[in-house]
């Protein structure tokens, strides 16, 4: 068996070199690599400028290396625009989908309930006060007496109700790890929230 040649033995390093540059700029646009691979990038472009330079005498020699020569400038076609989109906040070609920190920043609507008079609504004030502990504990939050919930929601509902409004709908939400508690009056036109 011929040994191989030093040009082919370069086109093998080539084709090893870019597909070794390739998974590194996959792992850096997904996040597991902290900045581009530059020195890999560089090492290869040094790899390619020098066998362009060079004769190469075999027709399938040629052919083979300005297919890699093309695979090279495509990839670095391609991120180049991921790198500007990078820059510029869009997702590119190199979208990612939604991570658990964007879920974590979006506001997640727990529960919402509406009150006309929280007396009479007790079983509904009572579903909203336990829906609300098990909000603050699963943030690490303490809970909340039931009383001065109960005072709370009566008083939101009188001062809601004295400006006009039929009934106060309440809704409870997690935004950035913290539990958000909310009022809000509605007239009859926007009744929707039971």
């Amino acid at each position: 068996m011929a040994q191989p040649s030093d040009l082919e033995r370069d086109l093998q390093l080539l084709e090893t070199e870019l597909r070794k540059l390739e998974a590194e700029y996959n792992m850096f646009f997904a996040g597991r690599l902290p900045k581009p691979p530059w020195e890999t990038r560089s090492r290869v472009q040094a790899l390619v400028k020098r066998l362009d330079r060079a004769y190469i005498q075999n027709y399938g020699d040629r052919f083979r290396f300005t297919n890699l020569q093309t695979r090279l400038a495509t990839f670095s076609e391609l991120w180049e625009r991921g790198m500007r989109a990078r820059e510029e906040g869009r997702a590119g070609p190199f979208g990612q989908p939604p991570s658990a920190e964007s879920f974590k920043k979006a506001d997640r609507v727990l529960h919402v309930a509406a009150f006309r008079d929280p007396l009479k609504e007790t079983a509904k004030l009572h579903d909203l006060y336990d829906r609300l502990v098990d909000a603050r504990r699963s943030v690490g939050e303490e809970g909340v007496p039931f009383h001065k919930f109960a005072e709370l929601v009566k008083g939101q509902v009188l001062r809601f109700r004295r400006s006009g409004a039929d009934q106060v709908a309440f809704r409870l939400s997690v935004r950035d790890g913290r539990v958000n508690f909310t009022a809000k009056g509605v007239r009859r036109s926007e009744e929707k929230v039971e």
